[in-house]
C-alpha cells in the first residue's frame, strides 16, 4: 500500500479510511485511474554484507531490513536506482559469469549479446558457453566448482567477476551455487537467479550507459493530493 501510494501520488489508506467513514470517491476527487508517466521499481534490502561467507539464498525465516524505491521515466534507470538504493553495485565494465539451465539457454543469448555490446567480457560454464558461442556471442569457458581449479569461485574470490547470472538445479548444481553465493560480495558483484531478472539488469546497464542518473523528490513526479 505505501509503495503504490508513493508511485501514483495518492494516499490510498487515507482515502480508504474516509470512504469507510461515509465519504464518496467523487467528493475526494478520485474519479478515474491515475495515469503515471514514470516507472516505479521496489527492491528489498537484506543485510548480507554483514555476514560474509554465508549462503544468501532466501528462506522462509529470513526478513528484509527495509525496502527502497527507484522512480524514473526510463525503466532501466528506475531499476538501476532501486539497486543502488539497496546497496547493490551495478557494474559498467568487467566480466559477466553466466551459467543457466538448458531451458533458459536460448533465452539467455540476447541478454548475453546486449552485455557484450555494452563492453562486458563473458565467461560461462561448458554447456552455456557452447550455446553462446554457437549463437555468435563470444564467451570463454570457466570450470564449475567440482570440475577442478581455477574455477568460477576462484575468479569471484580474485574479484574477476562483476556480474553473475546463475540458475542452479540438482544437488551438484545447487552445491556450486551455494559456493558462488557464499563468496560473492553483494557490494561488488550482482547476482541474478532468473533470466528475466538478468534481462532487467541488462536494461538497467544499457540505460546507465546512455544517460546520467537524476535524483528528484517523489512529489516532482506524483504530487500528493488530499
Amino acid at each position: 500500500m505505501p509503495f503504490v501510494s508513493k508511485a501514483i501520488g495518492l494516499p490510498i489508506a487515507k482515502i480508504a479510511a474516509k470512504v469507510m467513514a461515509g465519504a464518496k470517491l467523487r467528493e475526494l476527487g478520485v474519479t478515474s485511474e491515475v495515469a503515471v508517466k514514470h516507472f516505479s521499481v521496489k527492491e528489498s534490502v537484506f543485510p548480507f554484507n554483514r555476514f560474509p561467507g554465508v549462503d544468501t539464498a532466501l528462506g522462509p525465516e529470513m526478513k528484509s531490513t527495509g525496502e527502497v524505491m527507484g522512480i524514473d521515466p526510463d525503466f532501466g534507470l528506475a531499476f538501476a536506482k532501486s539497486q543502488f538504493g539497496a546497496g547493490t553495485h551495478l557494474p559498467t565494465a568487467g566480466t559477466v559469469f553466466i551459467s543457466v539451465l538448458d531451458q533458459y539457454k536460448e533465452r539467455i543469448v540476447p541478454i548475453a549479446r546486449r552485455l557484450l555490446d555494452l563492453g562486458f567480457n563473458l565467461c560461462a560454464t561448458a554447456g552455456t558457453a557452447e550455446v553462446l558461442n554457437a549463437s555468435g556471442v563470444s564467451a570463454c569457458r570457466v570450470l564449475k566448482v567440482h570440475e577442478g581449479r581455477p574455477n568460477v569461485v576462484d575468479m569471484i574470490k580474485n574479484r574477476e567477476i562483476s556480474l553473475i547470472i546463475n540458475t542452479p538445479l540438482g544437488r551438484r548444481g545447487k552445491s556450486d551455487s551455494t559456493a558462488i553465493r557464499a563468496r560473492r560480495s553483494p557490494a561488488r558483484s550482482r547476482r541474478s537467479r532468473r533470466s528475466r531478472r538478468g534481462r532487467r539488469g541488462s536494461t538497467g546497464l544499457e540505460s546507465l550507459a546512455r544517460g546520467e542518473l537524476k535524483v528528484l523528490p517523489c512529489r516532482s513526479t506524483t504530487p500528493a493530493r488530499l
